[in-house]
C-alpha cells in the first residue's frame, strides 16, 4: 500500500471515529446516527458474504438491515445504547473466535499465516512467537469486551461512547505498534519486516483467503 494511501486511510478512520463518537454521545437515537454506525458493518458483512458466496453471511446481513429497521421505526422506548454496546462485543467477539480457532491443532495461527508471507527464512522460534502473539490478540478481543461492558455499566454513556469509537480503535493500534518494537528490541535475532510490510501482508491474506486460495 503505498504511503499517501495508508495515511488517507488512517485519516478516514480517525475522522470517522470522532463523527461516530459526536453522534453516539449526543443523538444516539436518531435514525442518521444509527445508519452511519451500522452501515459499514453491514456493507462489510455483505461484501464478504458476496465474495465467498456465503449464505449464512448474506442471511444475517438481510437479519441485522432488518432489526435495524424495527429499532427505528419504533423510536421511543427503545434503548438504542445497547445495540451499539452489543455490535462491539459482537465485533471483538468474531475476531476472537477467528484468532482463537486459527490455534487449534492442524490449524496454521492466523498471524503465523500472514508472517509466512514476509519471511523468506522462518524459524522455529518465529513460529513459535507468532502462535504466542495469535493467542495474545484473541485474549486482547475478549478483555475488550469485558471493558467495554464495565464502562456501560459504570459510567455515564457518553464515556462509553468515548471507548467504543475512540479508545477502542486508538487502543488496537497501540497494541500492533507497540508489539512490533518491542519485537525488534526483544528478538533481534528475528528477520527485520516493517510495518508497512505488515499491513501488505494482511491485505494479501485477506484476499487470498477471500478467494480460497493458499501461498
Amino acid at each position: 500500500m503505498p504511503s499517501w494511501r495508508f495515511v488517507a486511510t488512517v485519516v478516514a478512520l480517525a475522522a470517522y471515529a470522532l463523527l461516530s463518537f459526536v453522534l453516539m454521545a449526543h443523538a444516539p437515537d436518531r435514525p442518521w446516527t444509527i445508519a452511519a454506525l451500522f452501515a459499514p458493518v453491514l456493507m462489510a458483512l455483505g461484501a464478504a458474504g458476496l465474495q465467498r458466496r456465503h449464505a449464512p453471511s448474506l442471511a444475517a446481513c438481510v437479519l441485522l438491515a432488518a432489526l435495524l429497521v424495527v429499532v427505528v421505526a419504533r423510536g421511543d422506548g427503545v434503548d438504542v445504547n445497547r445495540l451499539y454496546v452489543l455490535q462491539h462485543a459482537a465485533v471483538h467477539a468474531a475476531l476472537a473466535w477467528v484468532f482463537a480457532m486459527s490455534l487449534r491443532v492442524g490449524e496454521t495461527p492466523l498471524i503465523t499465516a500472514m508472517a509466512e508471507r514476509i519471511h523468506d527464512r522462518f524459524s522455529p522460534a518465529m513460529r513459535a512467537y507468532t502462535r504466542w502473539l495469535t493467542g495474545l490478540w484473541a485474549v486482547y478481543f475478549i478483555v475488550m469486551i469485558g471493558v467495554s461492558v464495565l464502562v456501560y455499566t459504570l459510567a455515564p454513556w457518553p464515556w462509553w461512547s468515548l471507548f467504543g469509537n475512540v479508545v477502542t480503535p486508538v487502543a488496537a493500534g497501540a497494541l500492533f505498534v507497540g508489539e512490533h518494537l518491542v519485537r525488534h528490541w526483544r528478538h533481534p535475532e528475528f528477520e527485520r519486516a516493517t510495518l508497512r510490510q505488515a499491513m501488505r501482508a494482511y491485505h494479501e491474506f485477506s484476499a487470498a483467503r477471500a478467494s480460497g486460495t493458499r501461498r
